[in-house]
């Protein structure tokens, strides 16, 4: 899921073939709220990543204001801060459909955000949809310290337990929650049943989320007894900080989880990532 297919480029490769001489002819040019590259305004002593340098194109985001917008947006941030690495916001207005629009589509096939475009791996852009699989691709190209993952070759346990978190909300909270979203803000007509299914499931993930989050554990993945901070963290916090928006007005129930939301938030990267775009 972290490529483009060649049966969909195929349905849309007269757009494209009209347009790969450069990003900015290829997809809308970016808008006025737009995050510019982090090269330029790096530290001193910000370090740059092996696979990028201060000429590098910038990364290209697609995205909007929701949780799975705000995960890629957040890792973003913190490459930017760690290692300098800029990148593009492009603004996707989901209520007016852009995401349905053919070009979008030649980016994901499943017409949804964020989509992160990496200019510098293939001519036109290397598309990668699914907040999670962008999560593991930023973490895998530009994390070349592993400050944000685990290494798979030298700490293969360590790099499973991680995945297993990433995938626990990617296929759980997420989800769940989002369903709970619709029904308690969004659906045309009141159905208790279904308002009170994936509330008392998001719940029931809480606890779960509660539970790995006791003792001395601080963040989801990582070496015990306190966890490191990680992707696992980054793609849980969009969805468990928006937690009122479902009607769960306060994380009271899930102490060690509150505590977590209220460290992760205190980072400057995860601030900024959370107000993109």
């Amino acid at each position: 899921m972290t490529s483009l297919a060649r049966p969909y480029l195929q349905q849309t490769s007269r757009l494209a073939n009209q347009r790969t001489s450069s990003l900015a002819r290829s997809y809308p040019k970016p808008t006025s709220n737009i995050v510019t590259s982090g090269l330029k305004t790096a530290s001193a002593h910000a370090r740059y990543s092996t696979a990028t340098s201060p000429s590098s194109k910038p990364l290209q985001l697609y995205t909007a204001g929701t949780p799975n917008g705000h995960k890629a947006s957040v890792f973003l941030e913190e490459l930017k801060q760690m290692y300098g690495i800029g990148y593009d916001v492009h603004a996707i207005d989901i209520s007016a459909g852009t995401q349905k629009e053919p070009w979008f589509l030649a980016l994901n096939p499943n017409g949804r955000i964020p989509v992160l475009v990496d200019p510098k791996r293939r001519r036109g852009g290397f598309a990668v949809f699914e907040s999670a699989a962008i999560l593991l691709y930023l973490a895998q190209h530009y994390d070349t310290q592993r400050k944000f993952a685990s290494d798979p070759a030298r700490q293969p346990e360590e790099w499973s337990e991680m995945l297993q978190w990433v995938f626990f909300t990617h296929g759980g909270i997420g989800p769940m929650q989002g369903q709970a979203n619709h029904f308690v803000r969004f659906a045309p007509e009141d159905i208790p049943y279904a308002k009170k299914r994936y509330l008392d499931e998001t719940k029931r993930l809480y606890g779960v989320l509660n539970t790995r989050l006791s003792g001395e554990r601080d963040w989801l993945a990582g070496p015990a007894p306190r966890g490191a901070y990680s992707i696992a963290d980054m793609n849980a916090f969009p969805w468990v900080s928006g937690h009122g928006f479902c009607g769960i007005e306060t994380l009271d129930e899930w102490p060690n989880v509150k505590a977590w939301i209220e460290r992760t938030a205190e980072r400057p990267a995860v601030q900024a990532g959370m107000q993109v775009p």
